[in-house]
C-alpha cells in the first residue's frame, strides 16, 4: 500500500513540475542574483577637478561644468573628423583639465653652445671632446693645434679642419647628392677599389660620413658595415669660422689610415667644387645620383686621380 501511494505521488510530481525542452536543459546556468544589480559609479575624475572645471568654464564664458564639456567634445570631433595637428606649435590640447606646468626654460646662465635640439643616443657631439665656451675664447690656430693634438694619440684615428667657406660648399653639394662612390687605387694593382660613401645629418651641428666597400653594400645593403665613419662639428663654424672634423677607421675591414685619407681628401675635391664647377667631378655626381646609364666607373678614376 505505502509502496502504491509514494509511486502515485511522484507520478504527480513529474506531472505538475515545470517543463523543459532538450535546447533549455543544454543551456542552462546558474546565476547568483546578487550580481545582477548594476551600479553607476561615480566620476572620480570630474568631482576631484570640478572646481578647477567651474573656474575653466568661467573663463569660457560658460554656466556650468556640463557645459564646458559639451563645448570640448565637439572640439574633439572636429579635430577627429580634420585630421589637422600643428606641427609648429605642437599639438593642441583639448582636454578641459589644466595643462601640466611647461618645462623650465633656458636661463641666461645656461651654455653659450647648448644645442638646438637633443643629439640621438651614441651620437657624440663636440662637447664631448672640447669644452666649447673656453674654446671659443681661444684663436684658430690654437683650436686647430689642441684638436690634433686631442686626437694624436690614437694610431686608427682621423682629425681635420675645413674652413667654414671650404665646408658651406661640401654642405650644400652633400644634401643634394648624399650618396656616391669613390675609387681607391691599391699598389701593383692596375685597378682601383671601389667604396660606397653617404652622408647624414643627424644633428643642427652635426654631419657624418660612411665609407663601405662597395661590394659589401651591394651584398648586405643598409645591414653592410662600413670601414671608416667621419664626424664634422659645426659648433664653432659661425665664431671661429671653422669646422672640426675627426674620424675613425675600424681594424680589420680592409682599409688602413692612410687609404681612408685618401678617401676623404678625395671626397673634398668631389663636394667642394661649387655649383659652377666646371670639371667633370660635378657632372659625375649628378650622373650618379640620377641613375644614369652613362656613368663610367673609369671616368670616376679618371677625375680622381686628377683631383687628388
Amino acid at each position: 500500500m505505502l509502496a502504491v501511494r509514494l509511486r502515485s505521488s511522484l507520478h504527480a510530481s513529474k506531472q505538475c513540475g515545470p517543463r523543459f525542452g532538450p535546447s533549455q536543459r543544454r543551456g542552462a546556468r546558474v546565476v547568483d542574483s546578487r550580481f545582477l544589480v548594476t551600479h553607476q559609479l561615480p566620476n572620480s575624475a570630474t568631482e576631484k577637478y570640478r572646481d578647477k572645471l567651474q573656474r575653466k568654464a568661467r573663463q569660457e564664458g560658460l554656466d556650468s561644468v556640463d557645459e564646458l564639456k559639451a563645448v570640448y567634445r565637439a572640439r574633439i570631433q572636429e579635430d577627429k573628423r580634420s585630421g589637422f595637428r600643428n606641427a609648429a606649435s605642437g599639438p593642441q590640447s583639448t582636454s578641459p583639465y589644466p595643462p601640466p606646468p611647461a618645462a623650465p626654460s633656458p636661463t641666461a646662465t645656461s651654455p653659450s653652445f647648448e644645442s638646438k635640439q637633443s643629439a640621438p643616443p651614441g651620437l657624440k657631439t663636440l662637447s664631448a671632446y672640447l669644452d666649447l665656451d673656453k674654446t671659443a675664447a681661444l684663436p684658430p690656430k690654437e683650436i686647430e693645434y689642441i684638436w690634433r693634438l686631442r686626437h694624436a694619440a690614437s694610431p686608427t684615428s682621423l682629425c681635420g679642419i675645413l674652413p667654414s667657406t671650404t665646408f658651406a660648399r661640401v654642405q650644400r653639394a652633400a644634401r643634394k647628392y648624399p650618396q656616391f662612390i669613390l675609387p681607391l687605387p691599391r699598389e701593383g694593382s692596375a685597378g682601383a677599389e671601389i667604396h660606397f660613401m653617404q652622408w647624414s645629418f643627424p644633428a643642427p651641428d652635426t654631419v657624418t660620413i660612411v665609407f663601405t666597400h662597395l661590394a659589401e653594400y651591394k651584398l648586405r645593403g643598409e645591414f653592410s658595415q662600413p670601414h671608416t665613419t667621419i664626424t664634422m662639428h659645426t659648433e664653432l663654424m659661425q665664431e671661429k669660422g671653422l669646422v672640426l672634423m675627426q674620424g675613425q677607421v675600424v681594424d680589420g675591414r680592409g682599409v688602413n689610415v692612410e687609404e681612408a685619407k685618401w678617401l676623404v681628401l678625395c671626397m673634398q675635391k668631389f663636394y667642394a667644387g661649387g655649383e659652377n664647377d666646371d670639371s667633370g667631378r660635378r657632372r659625375l655626381l649628378e650622373m650618379f645620383s640620377q641613375g644614369d646609364g652613362a656613368f663610367k666607373v673609369e671616368e670616376l678614376v679618371e677625375e680622381a686621380e686628377k683631383a687628388v
